[in-house]
């Protein structure tokens, strides 16, 4: 009986970083800087859909449909946001320092931001929303306590 309540419970909580990363990423590609136009918004917007429906059907009598796929699922899902963002991130740097970027000349995109920090240049030259990066790894931590509660409840 512990452990049907351990299941709902996990469930309930991949259900809900599910809502919040899908509807972040729904609203990231759809309000961001021209993200729709992209093929990275694209598919940020269509993986949001997928996520958000994934986090709806948790919290239904459905879920018990998907089985042990759910966690594998989650898995999937952050390790497409993390590329994503990674191919986001090194796009947009190169693109960043062959404009010029903040800088200009030979210091490039990195030049006139060295100023305010590391971090924030990193963050506004490559493009990287750490918002999706952080979620992406909830996500993955999540679907990864998924599967290892199926796992671990299909053997007792």
């Amino acid at each position: 009986m512990d452990t049907m309540n351990t299941d709902g419970t996990t469930r309930q909580y991949g259900a809900a970083i599910a809502l919040v990363s899908g509807v972040y990423s729904l609203l990231s590609a759809t309000t961001g800087s021209g993200m729709m136009s992209s093929n990275s918004g694209l598919l940020m917007a269509l993986l949001g859909v997928i996520v958000v429906v994934h986090g709806v059907v948790l919290l239904t009598p459905y879920a018990s449909r998907l089985g042990n796929a759910s966690g594998p699922l989650m898995i999937g899902y952050s390790l497409v946001m993390l590329l994503n963002q990674a191919v986001v991130g090194v796009t947009r740097s190169m693109n960043w320092g062959m404009s010029g970027g903040m800088g200009s000349g030979m210091n490039g995109g990195m030049g006139g931001g060295m100023s305010s920090g590391m971090g924030s240049t990193m963050t506004a030259g490559m493009g990287w929303d750490l918002g999706m990066v952080a979620l992406a790894v909830l996500m993955l931590f999540s679907g990864v306590i998924m599967t290892n509660r199926r796992n671990d409840s299909a053997g007792m």
